[in-house]
């Protein structure tokens, strides 16, 4: 592959060479920080995230412009993308800062892992090769593994970490060996050129589809889709809480880029064949996630199972194969992750020192410790549920209005059924908050920054939920409706 380097193309990777030359700043500036001067770290990295956000509002393109000899891509997609990947990272930050000095968390190293995560999401979205698709995962795996694994006195945070990179390293052979694959066949790693070389019917069909396949297992392990889900329930139960909220959010919206990347762009032509891939994913993911869930008394095992039945929706979107359907998964998406930030937000408030709320006993009573945030943690359930008129029933629905203009109706109406059954460890939690008595009677008082942070994101899915043509408009367009 040859390589031009243009300079003035660089405006264009501006926000990713920002929030790399930051995260270094970050480093170095932690090593020589006194001990009261720690916040400081917190402090640069939020303003980081910030100047990475206005950078990629500044670089907001007209048109799709794929630069760096075809490396990356800067189109309405990836920007938007990455506009929610930087607000809820910040937000995480900002949930997560009183729950890691309670534990003596409160370090460097986990703001910066968290930085460089961000950055390989930024690289996964505008990713417009293979090669840059896994450097940009890797970047993001290898983040999240250390952040796992941060809690070293604890045996179930090291438990997670160790099966979260033994899982992980297989999925990332997987497609890796998917995409040596269709190199072979191809010669190119530049998704257009594989796209045409399928089109012409240059490559081999048979060495095509098997490249799929190990393409479509490495992707289903990191959505955390059924068969491929074993790590997720068991990394999300191990892992520290702040780094589970990290892991269940903002990584969701980058594995769903490459998704369209990979099979929409770069597949597109082979869609007959990962169509019915994704069908039976799909269904799986969606039947397991409901019914295992209900079976959970850990809510962060729970949420697990949940996220599981989640990206089986989300996948409802893509298997419908046209610019809306792909519109309504990344309207999913987006919802999806706003929703587990805030539900995670309200894990991290209950917990202090010496005390983790993981258990559903422990949201007993939330109602009459602190009646505003059983309010938001109201709202948040109701609307993964899929109940109106919150945000989460219009995600559903336009999903499920794709699939069934694709000819899915079958699998519309399993969707719907799983989705009811789904309702009802929502509606638990709703019932333990408001009808039953509370077993800690500690008082609820949250540092002002984290109230306004999770007030804003439950508001957020509540008003959104009464316009959601605002979001919806912004996810068709940068689809091409």
């Amino acid at each position: 592959m040859s390589f031009e380097f243009v300079a003035a193309e660089l405006g264009y990777l501006m926000p990713e060479i920002l929030l790399l030359t930051l995260a270094c700043v970050v480093l170095l500036v932690d090593v020589y920080l006194p001990e009261q001067l720690r916040n400081l770290t917190y402090q640069l990295t939020q303003g980081t995230l910030i100047g990475a956000a206005l950078m990629v509002i500044a670089t907001y393109p007209d048109s799709r412009m794929v630069v760096m000899s075809g490396l990356y891509v800067n189109d309405a997609m990836a920007a938007i993308l990455k506009l929610f990947i930087l607000t809820i990272v910040f937000f995480a930050f900002i949930y997560s800062r009183d729950y890691l000095r309670d534990r003596g968390l409160l370090r460097g190293e986990f703001f910066v892992l968290g930085l460089f995560a961000t950055l390989g999401m930024l690289v996964m979205v505008s990713a417009h090769s293979l090669l840059l698709v896994y450097l940009g995962l890797e970047l993001l795996s290898l983040s999240l593994y250390g952040m796992v694994a941060m809690q070293r006195d604890s045996h179930q945070a090291t438990e997670a970490a160790m099966k979260y990179f033994v899982l992980g390293a297989i999925a990332s052979g997987m497609l890796l060996y998917g995409m040596s694959m269709l190199y072979g066949v191809t010669s190119s790693l530049d998704l257009n050129v594989i796209a045409q070389a399928i089109n012409a019917n240059t490559a081999n069909k048979t060495m095509l589809v098997y490249g799929l396949v190990f393409i479509v297992i490495g992707l289903a392990f990191k959505l955390g889709a059924v068969p491929f889900h074993m790590w997720v329930p068991d990394v999300y139960q191990g892992a520290p809480t702040a780094v589970t909220l990290f892991i269940s959010s903002a990584p969701k919206i980058a594995a769903f880029a490459i998704l369209i990347r990979l099979l929409v762009e770069g597949l597109g032509s082979l869609q007959s064949h990962w169509q019915g891939m994704l069908v039976l994913l799909s269904f799986l993911s969606m039947g397991l996630g409901n019914i295992v869930a209900i079976a959970q008394s850990n809510i962060k095992r729970m949420l697990a199972y949940s996220t599981i039945s989640h990206v089986g929706f989300l996948m409802l979107g893509v298997i419908a194969g046209s610019a809306k359907g792909y519109g309504a998964a990344m309207f999913y998406t987006i919802v999806y992750t706003l929703m587990s930030l805030g539900s995670f937000g309200i894990l991290l408030l209950l917990s202090r020192v010496g005390f983790d709320a993981e258990r559903l006993e422990d949201l007993k009573g939330l109602n009459e410790r602190n009646g505003w945030f059983a309010f938001i943690m109201l709202i948040l359930m109701l609307s993964m549920a899929g109940i109106p008129p919150l945000l989460g029933f219009w995600a559903k629905w336009v999903v499920l209005a794709e699939v069934i203009q694709a000819g899915y109706i079958w699998l519309a109406i399993f969707a719907v059924i799983f989705s009811v059954i789904g309702a009802f460890y929502y509606l638990r939690i709703i019932k333990l908050m408001y009808f039953d008595k509370p077993e800690d009677t500690t008082s609820i008082t949250p540092q002002t920054d984290m109230q306004v942070a999770l007030s804003t994101n439950g508001l957020f899915i509540l008003l959104l939920g009464l316009v959601p043509q605002v979001l919806l408009n912004f996810c068709f367009s940068a689809m091409g409706v």
